[in-house]
């Protein structure tokens, strides 16, 4: 069984989708999917980032202070 969304797109997303996929040579559905693939990749990243900056927040030393009194 084949999962759909219906949704609505207004009528310059529409054009432009439609001029895309003649300029690309590509039908609109694959236009949309790669559209929505590398949105996902930035939303991804986006959050991987804030993800990293938050941990780096919970860590309130700075770099002497951390290795004080640690001899190599």
């Amino acid at each position: 069984m084949e999962n759909s969304i219906h949704f609505t797109l207004n009528p310059d997303t529409i054009e432009n989708l439609q001029v895309y996929a003649e300029m690309l040579d590509k039908d609109v559905s694959t236009l949309m999917e790669e559209a929505l693939d590398a949105y996902f990749a930035e939303v991804q990243k986006r959050f991987l980032e804030r993800n990293i900056a938050d941990e780096n927040a919970m860590t309130n030393l700075d770099y002497d202070e951390f290795w004080e009194g640690v001899e190599v």
